[in-house]
C-alpha cells in the first residue's frame, strides 16, 4: 500500500463507503491521510464510577451489568439501556435512542470505554450518560482505545462513516502505511525549524500524549504547522516557477514614442491623477520589455481603471497590434464598449462589440473584422473566446472583473494571440493574502486615489419600518434634478425570485410610490438590446429612478446619479454593497448610499455598520473576507482559488508570508540544480490536484 493505492482497497471500506469517500473528493490512501480532524477533546480523563460529579465530561473503563432495548411509555423510540459497574458503591446507567443496532453489540460482561457527560438521573437515583461515545475493549488495557482515555481526534462525517469509523480506519492505515517519503527541501525544513512530513501526519490524526490541546485546536501545533507550511510553499513555489516561466517567453517589446504619449493625451477627457500616472508608467515600462506582461490593476470603485486600460490600449494600438477586453456581463461588456468607442473611436480607431446577444449573422461579420484586421478593438463577454474568434495581431489582452472568470479563461483568450500582454482589472478590493494566492502569478498596480472633485459618499442604515422617509429623501434628490438607483438582491440564489423581486418593486414603486416620476427596470432576464435601452434612457436622463437587480454591480457610470436605496441590504455580501454604493458619487454633487433592512442577524449588523462607517475598499474586503471566508468572498465559489487542505488563507497569513519568502529564495537560490529539479517534478505531478490550478514547468 502506497499513497496513490485506490480506498477501495484499504481493509474496513469496500466499494459502498469507496463512493462515499469519492463524493468528497477523497479517492486514495493520500487523500484520507489529509483529511484532518476539524478539533481535538481530551478523553484523558479516567475515573471510576464512585468519584463521577454530575456535570463533567469524563471517560470510565467499566463491565456491562445489564442491557436491553426498552420502550418508553409505550412509545416505539428504540431507547437501548444499558447497566454497567466497576466495583464502586453505585452503578453507572447509559442510554441511547434510535439504538436497536445495539442489541447484541453490548452484552452483559463486557469491558467497556464510555465517553460523554455526566448527569444525574433522578428517576432511577444513580449517574447516567445519554448517548455516549464507547468502545469495546480488548482485556484489561485501557491504553488499547482509540475512543477514549487519550486525545480523541473528531473529524467532519463523510455522509454515514462518523467520527469513530474514520478514526479508526485512519488508525489502521498509518498502522499499516509506511513512512511517506518527505518532499520538502532538508534545508528549508531546518532553516524552519519544521518535524518531518511523516512524524507530521501520524501526530495530526493522533496526537502524542504530551499534547497542548490548545494548540492542536488552533492548528498551532508541530504537526499542524509543518502541514501547513508544506501546501503553501508548494503553492507559492508553483507560482513563483510561473512567474518566472512568463518573464523568459518572448513578448512584444511595445514602441514608446513620442506620437503614442500625443495620441494619449489627445484621448485623455481630462487630467489623469498621480495614481492613474503612476500606475501607467507601471504598465508602460511593462509592455516596453521584451516579455509578456502580466499584471493586475486593482482600484476601488470609481478610481479610473477603465481610463488606463485605454491609455495601455493605445500603446498597442499605435504599434500595429490588436487589443481584446473581456468582461463578465454583457451589461458591463455594453458599457466597456460605449466608454472605449468614445475614447479611443476619435482617434480613428475601428471598435466592435461581440457577445452572446449578436445574431448569427452579426458575428459571421464581426468575426471576419477582426481576423482580417479591419477591427482593431473587440470589446465582449465569454462570447470573445470561443474556438472560431481569431484576430490577425492580437497585442493587448485586458479582462475585467477577473474573479467572476476562472484561470483557464484568462489563459484561453491570450492564446488567441502570441504571447501578448495581459492587463487583469478589478475593482473589488483583494486582501493582501488573497491576492498573494488568487493572483500569485501576476504583478500588482494599485490606484489608491479618487479622480479629484469626488465627494465621499454618505450611508445611511434605514430600517425597512421606516421606508416612507427613503423614499421622500429620494424625492428630493429628484426634485433637485438628480436620479437614483433601487437594487434588489437575488434571493436564495434564484434569478427568477431576484426578477420577481424587482418587478414588484418597480409595479409598487411606478403605480403608488412615484406616480409622477419615470421608473425603469432593468434585471438579467431582459435581452441586450433592452437591457442597453434601459440604460440609455437613464444615462440621458429621461428616467429617474432605475429599479434593477444586481445586475448594475459593476461598470454603470452616470455622474447624475445620486441616490443608491438597496432594498434587504443584509442579503448582500459586504463587497457587493460596497460594489452597488460605487454606483453612485462619480459625479461633483453630494451622493447618498441607503441600506434598507429586515431581519439582522449578527453578522449582517456587522456588515452594515462597516459600510456605514467606512469608505475604505480595502478595509471593508478584509473584513468580508473575515465574515464569510475565501471561498465565498467574491458572492460565489471560484475556480480559480486553490484548494487548500491544511491551510486557511485567514487565519494562516503569517505563515502565508513566511511560506512565500522562502519559495522565492528557494526558487531563486536552489541548493543544487537537482534539487529544484526534483521540486519542478513534484510540483507538476501535484499541481493540479493538489490546488486546482494550470500546470507549472
Amino acid at each position: 500500500m502506497d499513497l496513490t493505492t485506490d480506498l477501495t482497497y484499504l481493509k474496513g471500506v469496500g466499494s459502498a463507503r469507496a463512493r462515499m469517500f469519492a463524493a468528497k473528493g477523497l479517492e486514495t490512501v493520500e487523500d484520507l491521510l489529509h483529511y484532518i480532524p476539524i478539533r481535538y477533546e481530551d478523553r484523558s480523563n479516567v475515573k471510576t464510577i464512585g468519584s463521577l460529579a454530575p456535570g463533567e465530561m469524563a471517560t470510565v473503563l467499566a463491565t456491562v451489568r445489564s442491557a436491553r432495548l426498552a420502550n418508553l411509555r409505550g412509545r416505539r423510540l428504540d431507547l437501548f439501556e444499558a447497566v454497567f459497574t466497576d466495583g464502586s458503591p453505585q452503578l453507572l446507567i447509559a442510554t441511547w435512542f434510535h439504538a436497536r443496532y445495539l442489541e447484541g453489540v453490548l452484552v452483559p460482561g463486557q469491558r467497556v470505554a464510555l465517553y460523554g457527560k455526566v448527569e444525574y438521573d433522578d428517576f432511577k437515583g444513580e449517574l447516567a450518560l445519554r448517548h455516549p461515545e464507547f468502545e469495546i475493549l480488548a482485556g484489561d488495557d485501557p491504553d488499547a482505545s482509540l475512543h477514549v482515555g487519550r486525545v480523541v481526534p473528531i473529524y467532519e462525517a463523510v455522509q454515514k462513516i462518523n467520527a469513530k469509523q474514520l478514526r479508526t480506519l485512519l488508525h489502521r492505515l498509518l498502522a499499516e502505511l509506511a513512512p511517506v517519503p518527505d518532499p520538502m527541501p532538508e534545508h528549508v525544513l531546518r532553516r524552519l525549524g519544521l518535524t518531518d512530513r511523516w512524524t507530521a501526519l501520524r501526530h495530526v490524526h493522533f496526537p502524542p500524549p504530551e499534547a497542548d490541546l490548545a494548540h492542536w485546536n488552533s492548528h498551532r501545533s508541530p504537526a499542524h504547522t509543518r502541514l501547513i507550511m508544506e501546501e503553501f510553499f508548494w503553492l507559492e513555489c508553483g507560482l513563483e516557477l510561473k512567474r518566472r516561466k512568463a518573464r523568459t517567453a518572448p513578448g512584444i517589446p511595445f514602441a514608446l514614442t513620442d506620437r503614442v504619449r500625443e495620441r494619449i493625451k489627445q484621448m485623455l477627457p481630462f487630467k489623469p491623477t498621480g495614481a492613474q500616472k503612476k500606475v501607467l508608467r507601471e504598465i508602460a515600462e511593462d509592455m516596453a520589455a521584451p516579455r509578456p506582461m502580466s499584471r493586475l490593476l486593482q482600484g476601488d470603485v470609481g478610481s479610473g481603471k477603465t481610463l488606463v486600460a485605454a491609455q495601455a490600449a493605445i500603446i498597442a494600438l499605435e504599434n500595429g497590434y490588436q487589443v481584446a477586453l473581456l468582461a463578465p456581463t454583457e451589461i458591463l461588456a455594453a458599457q466597456h464598449f460605449y466608454t472605449w468607442k468614445q475614447l479611443l473611436g476619435k482617434l480613428g480607431y475601428v471598435i466592435v462589440g461581440l457577445t452572446g446577444s449578436n445574431t448569427a449573422r452579426e458575428k459571421t461579420q464581426l468575426k471576419k473584422l477582426l481576423r482580417e484586421g479591419l477591427a482593431q478593438v473587440a470589446v465582449g463577454t465569454h462570447a470573445l473566446i470561443e474556438e472560431d474568434v481569431e484576430f490577425q495581431k492580437l497585442g493587448l489582452a485586458v479582462v475585467d472583473e477577473q474573479h467572476r472568470f476562472g484561470v483557464v479563461q484568462r489563459l484561453r483568450l491570450s492564446r488567441k494571440g502570441v504571447h501578448p500582454d495581459v492587463l487583469v482589472m478589478t475593482a473589488t478590493p483583494i486582501p493582501r493574502t488573497l491576492a498573494l494566492t488568487f493572483y500569485g502569478d501576476l504583478d500588482v498596480s494599485v490606484i489608491d486615489e479618487l479622480p479629484p472633485g469626488r465627494k465621499p459618499i454618505v450611508t445611511r442604515h434605514v430600517p425597512s419600518a421606516r421606508i416612507e422617509q427613503v423614499y421622500s429623501f429620494l424625492l428630493r434628490e429628484i426634485g433637485k434634478g438628480r436620479q437614483a438607483y433601487v437594487v434588489y438582491p437575488v434571493i436564495e440564489e434564484s434569478e427568477t425570485k431576484s426578477f420577481k423581486a424587482a418587478e414588484a418593486g418597480y409595479e409598487h414603486l411606478s403605480k403608488e410610490v412615484f406616480p409622477d416620476l419615470r421608473v425603469g427596470l432593468l434585471h438579467g432576464r431582459m435581452t441586450a438590446a433592452a437591457k442597453e435601452a434601459v440604460m440609455e434612457s437613464f444615462k440621458r436622463g429621461e428616467t429617474q429612478v432605475l429599479v434593477s437587480t444586481t445586475v448594475i454591480e459593476v461598470g454603470v457610470d452616470v455622474p447624475n446619479a445620486t441616490v443608491m436605496v438597496i432594498e434587504q441590504a443584509e442579503r448582500f455580501g459586504l463587497a457587493q454593497l460596497h460594489q452597488l454604493r460605487g454606483r453612485v458619487g462619480r459625479g461633483g454633487e453630494q451622493s447618498y448610499c441607503v441600506l434598507v433592512t429586515e431581519k439582522l442577524g449578527d453578522t449582517a449588523r456587522e456588515r452594515v455598520r462597516a459600510l456605514v462607517d467606512s469608505q475604505d475598499g480595502f478595509a471593508i474586503a478584509e473584513l468580508d473576507l473575515q465574515l464569510r471566508g475565501p471561498g465565498e468572498f467574491f458572492g460565489t465559489k471560484q475556480s480559480g482559488l486553490p484548494a487548500l487542505r491544511f491551510a486557511d488563507l485567514i487565519r494562516d497569513r503569517d505563515l502565508l508570508l513566511a511560506a512565500r519568502a522562502e519559495a522565492q529564495s528557494f526558487v531563486a537560490h536552489p541548493p543544487s540544480p537537482e534539487v529544484l529539479r526534483a521540486a519542478v517534478a513534484f510540483i507538476r505531478d501535484h499541481w493540479q490536484r493538489r490546488y486546482g490550478l494550470v500546470q507549472v514547468g
